[in-house]
């Protein structure tokens, strides 16, 4: 029994009562584009052969020999520069390689970095002349080829927004995402419709997600698991209680002090650790101690999960001196885990233990209590539960294990599995549905019953039919303008990474959400919704590469001072600086050069501003002294742009390059070499950059991909201000409240360069008011890494014009960053396949 999928042109089939997919020769993805290349060939085939011939002979006469004369020196053989081979490329631009080599000619020329500075070069006119004949051509083969398959090919849920839509729809709280294969990328995201691939293993990790999915929200017990509130002192617990280390001052009513930082001190709440997971409700009550007026900073972290990024990490919060307060929080937990409590900046263990807790006259955590509640269940069965079942009756059907098991039960069962199919593949689709939809999984539930199965399994195995159809993981697109349902889709996984909600499924059925009033009110309604969290930390993460700051670890000799908590502030300082310029829809501009920064005592400590303490970030102007400002100079960005002993100024501009001006560097020839750092000191980045630039075929790029680079140079790997390099070898000694550090002071650093066009600059500050003076390439390029982001598939050439009238319209804005993602949602662009 075979289930013919039309809308998108491949099948599927009905195995042991669930949907797999029998066809794997060819993605989706690839039937599609096939389809729309031999299509857009015979639409170009259909065009005069006397009007291709007339191009072709006007291209070999005019344009051939120019190319040959200027280009081909570098651009041809076996290894041509940049894996451009110009000698030999067609003109045949219903070729979609042909037509993206092509652009990339246009554009390089257009913006005068071919041929490069010291090659001979036509003249201006001349290639004004063939970029104006090319330009149009490319367009029109472009547009012929959206006209069949749309901008964007089939795109599947990636493992954040298919975890996400789980969720919302069944209303469970389960971690799937690590049950999938890690997302492909493309134009720097990963949810470009060009970067997923479907297998035969992700189908079999699907199918176990569903399962583990549909688990969480179907309750097969009588009655919920009993709920209590236990209070517990930290003297009681199995850390503090067997640690033979004399760090710790215990005091009236079972309250704690913690006097060290020391990792092997986190305290876990060992006394609790529950045996199914389940929301609880946590409280700790804790105060600063001995700590002259100042908050006493420290962590709130989940067991079982490593403490990596955000990972794992309950919270940091500012315990206030001598007034013990009240932190409460609810988190969903894992079976057999606890929290874990570490105070933050307070002295190692192996000091204190030297004078002992009760003598100990340093600053402590004091902790009175941590009480939890839970597990919480506001109904029951719960609203998971109901969601699928509504209020069918439960009867017993006990296991040998589980003898008051429960499972839902119907005395109409083909009546009752259509309703509930019916409702639940609305919400999974994210359209209205037919009865046709219904019916192959209907028929799941009619054959499961037919071999035995209970209603309940019976349904289970329908419903996973559901959660592995192509209709739930893809996002169905048709060619041409979208429907409201595909408008709500594209809309909600922009902005939420998650499916649309109830209002958007209304406003889709009433045809409304495609007016452009109706749909400005709900990106307002959307961008102030909580879940518009997900769009922050999904699309900083990605644009500016804050999502990769595991990736290195710092060197603990050059860097002893990185720690856990500078590391999640980074991170938090660059989505909240995102956030309130979205929020206030101040301008673009901010990214490049801001007058705020977002600061906590931690980052201010690392960016030497004085008179700011605690864990919470608020806003803070940028001290005039300061080179602070913008996300080039934030720690986050500085890092992940670095390895863990030295930077390197052609990672750094190569960044700057693709993320800020939208004009990325081509890949390195294969055949150059990565440049070795020297951490002791004897030679610094630029002399040996130096040597590389003085060769011909490098200096081409490096002479656009250095001078932002060492604009950098000033900050380290982790984002600190330096006038010289730390270094393992000889050096100046450096010694830090009172201890010598494990590292020198080598050479000086030198942060000034060279623009392509010739302006020079000294500095950071003096490269930013560079970058300032072209605000429209800036808008333009975070233009187009939201369109990226927001369709799949960044703008090509055909995008040029919307693009450049996106831009123009948010420059009488002051390139408002909330009017820009106005401007993008109302666009063709967003609005079109």
């Amino acid at each position: 029994m075979a289930l013919r999928c039309r809308q998108f042109g491949w099948y599927a089939a009905l195995s042991c009562g669930l949907i797999t997919f029998a066809a794997y020769s060819a993605p989706p993805a690839s039937l599609l584009a096939k389809a729309a290349q031999a299509d857009a060939a015979q639409s170009e085939a259909a065009r005069p052969a006397a009007a291709q011939k007339t191009e072709a002979g006007q291209f070999e006469a005019q344009y051939r020999p120019l190319i040959a004369s200027y280009c081909t020196s570098c651009h041809s053989g076996e290894k041509p520069g940049g894996d451009l081979r110009l000698d030999s490329l067609s003109l045949e631009l219903t070729d979609a390689a042909n037509r993206q080599q092509w652009g990339e000619v246009a554009r390089r020329l257009e913006n005068g970095q071919m041929p490069p500075a010291g090659k001979p070069r036509p003249a201006k006119e001349q290639i004004e002349a063939f970029v104006n004949w090319l330009a149009p051509r490319l367009r029109v083969a472009d547009a012929a080829a959206r006209d069949v398959e749309g901008r964007v090919v089939l795109r599947r849920l990636n493992r954040v927004e298919y975890e996400n839509t789980i969720c919302d729809l069944l209303g469970v709280e389960v971690e799937l995402k690590d049950q999938l294969p890690a997302d492909g990328s493309a134009d720097g995201f990963d949810n470009a419709a060009a970067a997923h691939h479907t297998s035969a293993f992700l189908m079999e990790k699907y199918l176990e997600a569903a399962d583990t999915a549909l688990n969480a929200a179907i309750a097969n017990r009588p009655q919920p698991p009993p709920s209590k509130t236990t209070r517990y002192s930290i003297k009681d617990v199995h850390p503090v209680k067997t640690t033979t280390e004399d760090v710790y001052r215990f005091r009236e009513d079972g309250e704690v002090v913690c006097f060290c930082s020391s990792e092997w001190h986190n305290v876990w709440v060992s006394p609790f650790y529950p045996r199914e997971a389940g929301r609880y409700r946590f409280r700790i009550s804790a105060s600063a101690f001995q700590s002259e007026g100042q908050p006493v900073v420290f962590r709130v972290t989940e067991t079982g999960t490593p403490l990596t990024g955000l990972e794992g990490l309950v919270s940091y919060c500012d315990a206030l001196p001598d007034k013990p307060t009240v932190f409460e929080f609810v988190r969903h937990m894992q079976p057999k885990t606890t929290i874990a409590i570490l105070p933050y900046g307070l002295a190692g263990a192996n000091t204190v233990k030297q004078t002992g807790g009760e003598k100990w006259e340093g600053p402590g955590l004091a902790i009175q209590w941590v009480e939890v509640e839970g597990p919480l269940n506001e109904a029951w069965p719960p609203d998971s539960h109901r969601r699928l079942f509504g209020d069918l009756q439960q009867q017993t059907f006990g296991i040998f294990n589980f003898r008051d098991r429960v499972e839902v039960v119907s005395g109409q069962p083909l009546v009752d599995a259509r309703e509930i199919l019916a409702k639940f593949t609305r919400r999974a689709f994210r359209r209205s549905v037919t009865e046709e939809d219904v019916e192959p999984y209907l028929g799941i539930v009619q054959a499961k019953l037919g071999e035995g199965y209970t209603f309940e399994n019976a349904m289970r195995a329908a419903l996973k039919g559901v959660l592995i159809s192509p209709e739930f993981l893809f996002l169905r697109e048709l060619p041409g303008r979208l429907d409201d349902f595909a408008l709500a889709s594209r809309l909600s996984y922009f902005l939420w990474s998650t499916m649309p909600d109830e209002e958007l499924f209304a406003l889709a059925e009433q045809q409304k959400l495609s007016q452009p009033g109706e749909l400005r009110r709900q990106v307002e309604r959307m961008l102030s919704d909580p879940k518009s969290a997900a769009f922050t930390e999904s699309f900083v993460g990605q644009w500016l590469g804050v999502r990769d700051i595991d990736t290195t670890e710092p060197s603990h000799l050059l860097y002893p001072e990185f720690d856990h908590l500078l590391k999640v502030s980074m991170i938090r300082e660059t989505e909240l600086f995102f956030e309130e310029v979205l929020r206030n829809d101040l301008s673009l501009t901010n990214f490049v050069d801001s007058d705020f920064l977002i600061l906590n005592g931690r980052l201010a400590k690392h960016y030497g501003i004085p008179g700011i303490t605690g864990w919470e970030l608020k806003r803070t102007p940028v001290p005039p002294e300061s080179h602070r400002g913008g996300v080039l100079t934030m720690a986050s960005v500085l890092k992940v742009t670095a390895n863990g002993t030295t930077t390197s100024p052609v990672m750094r501009g190569a960044w700057v390059l693709d993320r800020i001006l939208g004009m990325p560097a081509p890949p390195p020839p294969d055949n150059v070499g990565a440049i070795d750092p020297d951490i002791r000191g004897a030679t610094t980045i630029r002399e040996q950059l130096a040597k590389h630039r003085s060769v011909e075929s490098c200096a081409v790029c490096h002479v656009h991909i250095d001078p932002p680079g060492f604009a950098l140079e000033s900050f380290d790997c982790i984002g600190g201000w330096r006038d010289r390099y730390r270094v393992t070898g000889s050096g100046d000694s450096v010694v830090v409240e009172g201890r010598r550090m494990p590292y020198h002071l080598g050479k000086p650093v030198d942060p000034s360069d060279v623009m392509p066009d010739g302006e020079r600059f000294a500095d950071i500050d003096e490269f930013r008011k560079l970058l300032l003076r072209d605000k429209p390439q800036l808008a333009r390029a975070l233009t187009s890494k939201l369109l990226a982001y927001a369709t799949g598939r960044a703008p090509g050439l055909s995008d040029r014009e919307a693009v450049d009238e996106i831009v123009q319209r948010i420059s009488q804005k002051n390139y408002g960053l909330r009017s820009l993602i106005h401007e993008i949602v109302q666009s063709e662009m967003f609005q079109t396949k």
